[in-house]
């Protein structure tokens, strides 16, 4: 089970065995016993395969049987944080994936935060409902409804609901903060 996984993963990056050997320290016959499930990698072992795969390790440990890849809208995990006027609905199935897809909601005339602030990663957005101002560092952007900004989100940031309506909006974000 977790032979083919690294076979498809590393297939799909269109790495060869000896490739893969070479950024994780491991032999290239021993990446192929592992992909043909005739070896079990040690922990660290499948932390660096994962590392050089660019997948966590966790991936490859998931019980496929069990992962449902699909939210229906009136299942999504709803998220508040504290101190914050933000609520987001979560798109993805958890929180253990490299993205987080969210939809954001913000009552007209609120802030995301009270003073702009950064975490790591990138961060992609759409406005679905309303108009959104988005603060990214010293620069200002005015955003409508099927405007979207991409940036990235070590930067000091924070969004402000402008409209006289409820803003709505699509964020990816990766990796994911919460």
């Amino acid at each position: 089970m977790i032979g083919g996984k690294i076979r498809s993963i590393r297939s799909s990056q269109g790495l060869s065995l000896k490739e893969l050997a070479e950024k994780t320290n491991l032999t290239a016959s021993f990446l192929s016993q592992l992909e043909r499930d005739l070896a079990e990698p040690s922990i660290t072992s499948l932390r660096n395969i994962a590392e050089a795969l660019g997948v966590p390790i966790f991936f490859f440990l998931m019980d496929d049987k069990k992962f449902n890849p699909v939210v229906r809208k009136d299942e999504r995990k709803v998220l508040k944080l504290p101190k914050s006027n933000l609520i987001y609905e979560l798109l993805s199935p958890d929180l253990n994936r490299q993205m987080e897809l969210m939809i954001g909601r913000l009552a007209a005339g609120a802030c995301s935060v009270e003073k702009p602030a950064g975490h790591p990663g990138e961060e992609c957005i759409l406005v679905l409902e309303g108009s959104m101002k988005v603060i990214v560092g010293n620069e200002e952007y005015l955003l409508e409804e099927g405007d979207s900004i991409y940036y990235f989100a070590s930067l000091p940031h924070q969004l402000i609901s402008c409209g006289d309506s409820e803003l709505v909006y699509l964020s990816a974000i990766t990796p994911p903060m919460f």
